[in-house]
């Protein structure tokens, strides 16, 4: 069963205090993300379309000790979970509620950003004419 995008939409306005969010589908649930960032995903996993929250190792503990579950889907039988948590019940009511939850999500999201690789410096051109590829002879 899919998400209705009025979800997605409510769940946009919620997070608003993380940036301008955006709501696209993927893997049969919707992702928000805000610059590019993925801060939330929202999945049925049996109990119910949920908005799940990106968390860090950092952050982990506020959910776990705000009773919210932790993203966890079967795969060959066996239990394998990813690190977003199920927004507290009251944060579902109003963005002023979720205001702290949505600040944790994009922290964490921040925080899995891989850093930016340098570019490898351009060669510069060699004077006359360029090297053959290997295994041609040169030219006379």
């Amino acid at each position: 069963m899919s998400i209705d995008q009025s979800f997605a939409d409510y769940s946009c306005e919620l997070l608003q205090s993380a940036g301008p969010c955006v709501a696209r589908r993927m893997f049969g649930g919707w992702g928000i993300s805000v610059d590019g960032m993925t801060i939330a995903i929202l999945a049925n996993l049996g109990d119910g379309d949920t908005l799940w929250l990106k968390a860090s190792d950092e952050s982990r503990h506020r959910f776990e000790a705000e009773g919210c579950a932790r993203f966890t889907y079967p795969v060959q039988g066996q239990p394998k979970s990813m690190n977003y948590y199920s927004a507290p019940a009251e944060a579902m009511e109003s963005p002023a509620l979720m205001l702290p939850w949505a600040r944790l999500a994009l922290e964490a999201a921040l925080q899995a950003r891989k850093p930016v690789r340098p570019k490898a410096p351009i060669k510069k051109a060699t004077r006359g004419r360029p090297k053959p590829p290997p295994g041609r002879p040169k030219a006379a």
